[in-house]
């Protein structure tokens, strides 16, 4: 993608949005300008140029934001822009090392020569997100009052709320540390043991450490503690005593089934891939039935044990994993997510039901959701032309009818998970177990290869 960083006065307009920004009474720092925008050659269909040249190509605004980068900033940018009226037809997002973020949009839907009345109208609305504190998200997850904790720092220690019934405050002594399974840029996941369990350790870095993200730790704790079903990973316990906080979960020696379909290169059979979204239905249902909402179901956070059962993980309205508003291959849950939440607007646990439609679709094509789109440009195409994965035409047609019910613009028109486990066990009964016309697996089956893991 072609930004024109390299430009001295696109050089010199960041630099001085990103030190505006330092200033709290500054963000969002912004900037409008006109541009022109150059058709892009076949092939380049995800990139553009553009530049402030009246040569050629035809004029568009380009409006660019910086300020400090936190969750969901992207979300907010967007409807930010929407509701003004624009049209986004380019995207780039950026975050500097000391955690500022400079988005830059190309958008259309406002007269071209009027650069001065958009920039009044991004404003106002700059101003309205203000009053709701800019930019901390919009209502999201709908806890109860008793769910709403807030985190205190006594003597070094994180005060999470204890009814008294339970015990999990791990004694970090006890917790060894095997390999490194995954990284991120908040935490890190080891397979360890504890009192000589296997577990999953999933260790906050101490650098990132902040308010925010240790609030956000005590949620995460604060709702897993209470979580028992078979279709969840199991909460062991955590240690609460900053700098040393993690979360320590059951280990799922299977790995996950992103792993599965995208670096072992598997695939399913059409039995086997409903007996993957009947354990989900059955995990995310019970989720559902105690007010949570997951709000980043993707395969790779399904998770499978040695009996071959797989689980849901990283749940809940908190996570560990880093939650900026760049939305990288690694972060961009913008693939998997509902419209209304891309948007920004309150929703509720029918945010999991169309991701779980895309999680199906996952399963189904071995595929990423919109591979050829940035997440922020399927993000876009999800809300303003209703762009949903394509179903392949050999799908089981009450399978195709499931995933368009997910994917409803109207979240109440999307079936709960208790309806959706009765579809699934339904066509699990008429395919049964021969999967003639179904998917090939790869040699030794899907379940088989999670055990073995990559060869």
């Amino acid at each position: 993608m072609d930004v024109n960083v390299e430009r001295a006065e696109d050089v010199l307009t960041h630099k001085r949005l990103l030190h505006l920004a330092r200033d709290p009474a500054n963000r969002p720092a912004f900037e409008v300008r006109l541009v022109q925008v150059a058709p892009v050659p076949d092939g380049n269909s995800g990139d553009s140029v553009h530049s402030r040249s009246p040569r050629r190509g035809r004029p568009m605004h380009e409006i660019t934001f910086s300020t400090d980068d936190k969750p969901k900033l992207l979300s907010q940018l967007t409807s930010l822009l929407a509701e003004v009226g624009l049209n986004i037809q380019e995207a780039h997002a950026f975050s500097t090392v000391d955690g500022y973020s400079l988005d830059v949009f190309v958008v259309d839907g406002w007269p071209f020569e009027e650069v001065e009345r958009l920039r009044t109208a991004v404003e106002k609305e700059v101003l309205k997100i203000e009053k709701n504190s800019w930019p901390s998200p919009h209502s999201l997850a709908p806890l109860s009052e008793q769910e709403q904790i807030e985190t205190k720092h006594e003597s070094n220690h994180l005060t999470i709320p204890n009814d008294g019934t339970d015990v999990w405050e791990i004694d970090p002594q006890f917790l060894k540390f095997e390999s490194k399974i995954a990284s991120g840029s908040y935490g890190d996941l080891y397979k360890g043991t504890y009192r000589s369990q296997e577990v999953a350790i999933k260790i906050l870095k101490t650098e990132r450490l902040n308010t925010e993200l240790q609030k956000e730790f005590a949620q995460e704790v604060y709702i897993m503690r209470k979580v028992r079903h078979k279709n969840v990973v199991q909460f062991i316990g955590a240690c609460t005593r900053p700098p040393n906080l993690c979360i320590v979960t059951e280990y799922m020696s299977g790995g996950s089934v992103y792993d599965y379909l995208h670096k072992q290169k598997g695939t399913f059979k059409l039995p086997a891939l409903l007996k993957v979204g009947i354990d989900v239905s059955k995990g995310m249902n019970y989720l559902h039935q105690n007010n949570i909402i997951h709000r980043d179901l993707k395969a790779a956070n399904l998770l499978m044990d040695e009996n071959e059962v797989v689980k849901v993980a990283d749940f809940g309205v908190a996570r560990v994993k880093a939650q900026t508003g760049v939305m990288t291959a690694e972060t961009g849950t913008y693939r998997w997510m509902a419209p209304e939440v891309i948007e920004h607007k309150p929703y509720d646990h029918k945010a999991d039901v169309f991701s779980f439609g895309v999680v199906l679709w996952e399963l189904l094509t071995g595929k990423i959701p919109y591979e050829y789109l940035t997440p922020l440009q399927a993000a876009v195409g999800v809300v303003q032309k209703g762009l949903r994965p394509t179903i392949p035409k050999h799908t089981h047609p009450k399978l195709a009818e499931l995933l368009e019910k997910c994917w409803q613009q109207d979240p109440a028109l999307r079936p709960d998970f208790s309806e959706l486990i009765e579809i699934l066990q339904q066509i699990s009964k008429e395919v049964g177990d021969d999967g003639e016309d179904k998917r090939k697996e790869k040699s030794g089956g899907f379940f088989s290869a999670l055990r073995r893991g990559p060869h």
